[in-house]
């Protein structure tokens, strides 16, 4: 398999990871928020002091999540176009079923 083709999947792979890590910041922000809400009934002290914090910093990083996905897509998909990719899965997908022809 061609090199450049493998990097590309190698990124596309880190791609996936990177929503998924998204995702679940995203999850852990509106756990938080619900604690937050549910508190206002509860009047916990130590929730109402520390929540706050720890929500800011999930959503700080939810914030710095999203702007790397963000270029690093941009960055797989002007290597994708540089590399014609398409063309090296095609030229892969044949080698792989003239091999298996044999």
């Amino acid at each position: 398999m061609d090199n450049k083709l493998k990097k590309f999947e190698l990124m596309e792979k880190i791609t996936r990871e990177l929503e998924d890590l998204k995702n679940s910041q995203t999850a852990i922000v509106q756990k938080i928020g619900k604690i937050e809400v549910d508190n206002i009934e509860l009047e916990n002290k130590t929730l109402e002091r520390i929540l706050p914090d720890v929500h800011q910093n999930v959503a700080d990083n939810l914030d710095k999540i999203a702007e790397i996905l963000s270029s690093f897509e941009e960055s797989k998909d002007d290597f994708g176009k540089k590399n014609n990719v398409d063309a090296l899965r095609e030229q892969e997908a044949i080698r792989e079923a003239t091999e298996g022809a044999k």
